[in-house]
């Protein structure tokens, strides 16, 4: 049996980018992750667990409180490391939607998918 924790959609700006002209000014990033269990969870403990409040400070941590980052892909992994110091954690999956991204013309969404296993 599989237990997953997640948070999908969570919003937030930053001034990150692969562009220099990405780090004057901020930008939303659509942020989702999935987290697999490989433990029983107990009830009443949330150490067992993975906390909502936690998903939010991994990413939290990153896009906000770090110095720009070029590549999403740096950014997802390190995300993941973050949420991967937790001992019951088996698999992680962070995926990050840039709406604004600098694209030659209108249309698509860009996105990149990391996943991390034990």
């Amino acid at each position: 049996m599989t237990i997953t924790v997640g948070l999908d959609d969570y919003l937030v700006h930053g001034t990150h980018g692969y562009f220099d002209e990405e780090h004057s000014k901020t930008q939303p990033f659509k942020i989702s992750l999935r987290v697999d269990l490989s433990s029983t969870v107990t009830d009443g403990r949330l150490d067992t667990t993975i906390d909502y409040a936690q998903l939010q400070r991994a990413i939290d941590s990153v896009v906000l409180d770090s110095p720009p980052i070029r590549l999403l892909e740096t950014m997802a992994q390190q995300i993941s490391e973050y949420i991967q110091q937790s001992r019951n954690v088996e698999r992680v999956v962070v995926r990050i939607e840039k709406p604004e991204a600098p694209l030659p013309h209108p249309g698509g969404l860009p996105y990149i998918e990391y996943t991390w296993n034990r």
